[in-house]
């Protein structure tokens, strides 16, 4: 399991934009299980939606952008590299995602070639699908 500092040694993003509170599991270049408490005190909430909130969809995919970014970063050859979306492909919206929920993160890398890659990604609320397709990175 890997807590806060340890995935900020592996991913360069910060607060307020980091979006994994915790690693469950990783392997190098292959995988990665993390999870995001969505709390009302976000600021995004503000605005998405008054007296209805619900986490917008970006946010989900840029939460598991990061997740698959601990993955493919935490090889040693590409530490202190970044990850950058490519593409997003065959994405689906499946459950709004509220303040209270607890995201779980799942990210497998199923393709590489140099530095470019596509990882398939889901996040998942008590089992249920919130937000499933493949995220497409480029290691620069």
């Amino acid at each position: 399991m890997l807590n806060i500092k340890e995935i900020m040694d592996i991913i360069p993003q910060r607060e307020p934009f980091l979006m994994i509170d915790k690693v469950e599991e990783y392997i190098p270049g292959e995988s990665c299980i993390a999870y995001k408490n969505v709390c009302i005190n976000e600021p995004h909430f503000r605005g998405h939606f008054p007296g209805n909130p619900i986490m917008p969809g970006v946010l989900i995919v840029e939460a598991l952008a990061q997740t698959g970014a601990v993955a493919i970063l935490s090889k040693e050859e590409n530490k202190g590299k970044n990850a950058l979306f490519g593409g997003i492909d065959k994405l689906r919206f499946k459950k709004q995602v509220v303040p209270g929920d607890t995201l779980k993160l799942e990210v497998k890398i199923i393709k590489q070639k140099g530095p470019i890659g596509v990882g398939e990604a889901v996040a998942t609320v008590d089992g249920q699908i919130a937000v499933k397709g493949e995220l497409t990175f480029a290691i620069v």
